[in-house]
């Protein structure tokens, strides 16, 4: 009888944790949608104010008010089309040839050291179009996803799965900003742009009209103006940001951690093919359609165009041969590396092979324990944890941007 009780006390507190779990799961993905009510709370109410407020209530003019509305449906327009299609496209998915089989895990953790371990990932990924590695010189594997991540995609803590051609996680959309909705991210923050900008312009010459009194105090409009200057001011350096890593063919998390090649090591411009090219990657080689928030860009998110010194051994382009396992150091200057190191870039020993990387510290996870040398952190990274490969360093950027 006492085992009976036992039991079923067993169960019961077994099913209301899973109840208390699942009921704390919903609470943060309501909470994650916050930043996004957010947002389209002030799209609605600056829609009031300049609307209602300033074109019907201030602007006397017929034809003004007329322009003026015009022009400002047409940008919100593409301003809420664009941000619907960051919000919610989907982020897609890597396929399942990239996962690893059980068998092939079993084999894993029954080796003997690490370099078999590497070598039965090299040997499962020799078919795949994989053409980055880690740090210790080994096949990019995500022991979360239990996958062989294609170049360019990374893990993301967030969404708890491996995206592809991950720029970042944005709390501001709910999303990933990756290979499928990279595109109407920066339209989103282009026409968000213009829209503020034409906002602020609009109200300028209503706020000397306010200040010397010759209209009636219209709240709204001068909160209208400074909100659309500070959000102005906020996403013009974003956008420019991004503009330029299009350019350069790369994501934001490239930019702060250098892809590493089977065939060549570092190389922060890896991918890139020239600024046209860079963009048309993007945006599509179709002109016309390169600021309307539809999918064009190029590619599948998995094989991405490289450098001929990046190419596979049996190229008849390959000029380099597989790069050998590397160091890490973070912090401080290496006086053994070539070229300076900015951050988040790379410099390699052409001898020694070692790595230089500054301020990545706060991007590892899993790493290895750090041991200080002067101003150094040298940080001792382990290729496997409890049999299996361990994950690269954390891969996802969630971004802090105030948009």
């Amino acid at each position: 009888m006492s085992v009976s009780h036992g039991n079923n006390y067993d169960y019961h507190r077994t099913t209301f944790d899973g109840e208390r779990n699942e009921r704390c799961a919903c609470c943060v993905r309501t909470m994650k949608w916050f930043p996004v009510l957010f947002i389209a709370s002030v799209i609605g109410w600056s829609y009031y104010a300049f609307v209602i407020q300033l074109s019907f209530f201030t602007v006397t003019s017929i034809v003004q008010r007329i322009l003026f509305l015009l022009f400002y449906h047409a940008v919100l327009v593409m301003f809420l089309w664009s941000y619907y299609q960051t919000v919610f496209t989907d982020i897609g998915r890597v396929p399942s040839r990239f996962r690893v089989p059980r068998a092939e895990l079993d084999r894993i953790v029954r080796a003997t050291n690490e370099e078999e371990q590497k070598q039965i990932l090299e040997t499962f990924a020799k078919e795949l179009p994989v053409v980055t590695r880690t740090l210790n010189a080994t096949v990019r594997f995500c022991d979360k996803c239990r996958l062989i991540k294609p170049d360019r995609a990374h893990h993301c803590s967030v969404c708890g799965v491996c995206v592809l051609k991950l720029d970042h996680h944005c709390p501001w959309v709910n999303n990933c900003i990756n290979f499928t909705n990279y595109k109407f991210f920066i339209l989103f923050l282009g026409y968000a742009l213009l829209y503020c900008l034409y906002i602020a312009c609009s109200t300028i010459p209503y706020m000397e009209l306010l200040w010397t009194g010759k209209i009636d105090g219209r709240f709204h409009i001068l909160f209208l103006f400074f909100v659309s200057i500070m959000f102005a001011i906020s996403l013009v350096s974003l956008f420019g940001y991004h503009c330029y890593l299009v350019l350069l063919n790369r994501t934001t998390l490239e930019s702060f951690r250098t892809p590493i090649f089977r065939y060549g090591g570092p190389d922060k411009n890896g991918f890139s093919l020239g600024k046209l090219n860079n963009f048309q990657e993007v945006f599509g080689d179709d002109w016309r359609l390169w600021f309307v928030p539809v999918y064009t860009s190029l590619g599948d998110g998995m094989l991405f165009p490289t450098q001929s010194h990046h190419l596979a051994s049996n190229s008849p382009h390959e000029v380099g041969s597989p790069v050998a396992p590397l160091t890490a150091t973070i912090g401080g200057a290496n006086p053994n590396c070539n070229g300076a190191v900015a951050n988040g870039t790379v410099a390699v020993d052409p001898i020694a092979h070692t790595v230089v990387l500054e301020h990545l510290d706060e991007t590892k996870e899993g790493v290895g324990p750090v041991h200080h040398q002067g101003q150094h952190q040298v940080v001792a990274m382990p290729l496997f944890a409890n049999g299996l490969p361990q994950q690269e360093a954390k891969d996802n950027f969630v971004s802090t941007h105030p948009l």
